[in-house]
């Protein structure tokens, strides 16, 4: 009977050490910093209609990045983690392409030359693999050199009339696309 006891005690008590050990020690979970953070960039029209886009935003850390961690003429999920979501209340124009109001997710080509945006219809992938066949849109963007070096990777836009520009920042290369409202 001491023997059960024993035995007993010593299970609550390692079931005991583990739940503290799952909760932080403290009761609450420990929350992480994430390597990759998650950022969001949008751009309003003169009508109040906009394209969102939500993305995370892993950093440079001493690595060559293009051309290197993001090799060259390959689909890349455009950041890191979770796919990029592109989010329009409103038809959108891009190089003369339509893309209609939805939710979509977006990855890129990078070349040293010129990238490719590519809008696709298959949503809520991890980001990784590439879904093949999903396209819905792509789209030459420019390519130019940053003025400096850009640690943080960073999509933002620049609003302008009936449009914006959307910049794809990163290491010390800015991908560009100007996206305006369809009517």
């Amino acid at each position: 009977m001491q023997k059960r006891i024993a035995f007993l005690m010593c299970m609550v008590l390692a079931l005991s050490i583990a739940a503290a050990a799952q909760m932080g020690g403290g009761g609450k979970q420990a929350a992480k910093p994430r390597p990759s953070p998650p950022a969001s960039a949008q751009c309003k029209f003169s009508d109040g209609k906009s394209i969102k886009v939500d993305y995370s935003s892993p950093r440079v850390k001493g690595r060559k990045i293009f051309g290197e961690l993001v090799p060259y003429g390959q689909v890349w999920r455009t950041g890191a983690n979770e796919a990029t979501t592109f989010m329009t209340d409103t038809n959108l124009s891009m190089s003369g392409k339509d893309v209609p109001a939805g939710n979509y997710t977006m990855f890129t080509v990078p070349n040293q030359d010129k990238w490719t945006l590519i809008i696709s219809k298959k949503t809520g992938e991890w980001g990784i693999p590439y879904p093949e066949g999903q396209d819905f849109v792509r789209a030459d963007m420019s390519v130019s050199k940053t003025p400096a070096p850009v640690e943080n990777f960073t999509i933002s836009f620049h609003e302008m009339g009936n449009g914006c520009h959307m910049y794809i920042d990163w290491e010390n290369t800015r991908a560009t696309i100007e996206i305006s409202e369809k009517k």
